[in-house]
């Protein structure tokens, strides 16, 4: 069992720990990971802390609890346009495919709408980066998203101000200046009816119904590292999922 680092809250390198276990495949699905009492002996640390650990890979969605049970690995596998894009840019150093392409309409510093401020952890009216992008294909725009990113990021990755195309993508960008990797991310989505501006980047008429998506990118240290705001026009899939049915 590796030792408990000064460098990192212990809850975390628990938690990280387990998660590169389910990662590896040394723990699959359906799996039952060490309970709290197992893990604060295995560990030397108190019950809190390792019922924080368990939290936190629930919090990434890689753990379930069940009720008078234990704890076990998830099974649940899916594909959010956003990981496919990071995914590729890791593998490609490029982040869209052959015929996609993203149009820069908006970058600079803006002061944080209130939903924002709170994803990222910031003051009330704080100070953030912000990248607004529309993405198309042969057959027109596809999605309209922004990009957040808190101050200290904005200073150390100048690139983010700028309506130029980053090859790798913001997010691959952004861990190669600041030393910041993500670690997971959190997705909420809602469906409504699109903005004029919404309406206008994507080709829509009015009043069409939009799904939007609020991405939060976690570092290893679970601090926020990217807030994204999505909008999907109509009838195109932003999710797949698949799960057993016995």
């Amino acid at each position: 069992m590796p030792k408990i680092q000064e460098t990192q809250p212990k809850y975390l390198q628990i938690a990280h720990h387990i998660r590169d276990q389910i990662l590896r495949g040394d723990l699959r699905p359906g799996d039952e990971v060490p309970s709290e009492r197992q893990l604060a002996a295995d560990w030397n640390v108190s019950r809190p802390t390792a019922a924080r650990s368990l939290e936190a890979l629930s919090h990434q969605g890689l753990v379930e609890k069940r009720q008078g049970s234990g704890t076990y690995v998830r099974g649940l596998e899916v594909n959010r346009r956003a990981r496919e894009l990071y995914g590729r840019a890791k593998q490609t150093g490029k982040i869209y495919t052959p015929g996609e392409y993203a149009v820069i309409t908006s970058a600079g510093w803006l002061d944080a709408p209130e939903h924002v401020a709170e994803a990222l952890n910031l003051a009330p009216g704080g100070r953030a980066v912000h990248r607004r992008r529309v993405t198309n294909n042969e057959s027109g725009p596809i999605t309209l998203s922004t990009s957040w990113f808190g101050a200290e990021v904005g200073e150390r990755a100048p690139k983010l101000l700028e309506p130029d195309r980053i090859r790798e993508g913001t997010l691959m960008y952004v861990e190669n200046m600041t030393g910041r990797q993500g670690s997971y991310a959190e997705d909420r989505m809602c469906a409504r009816t699109a903005t004029a501006d919404e309406a206008a980047d994507l080709n829509l008429p009015a009043d069409s119904t939009v799904l939007i998506v609020h991405h939060v990118v976690y570092d290893l240290q679970d601090r926020p590292l990217e807030f994204a705001e999505a909008t999907y026009p109509p009838e195109r899939w932003a999710f797949e999922q698949g799960y057993p049915i016995t």
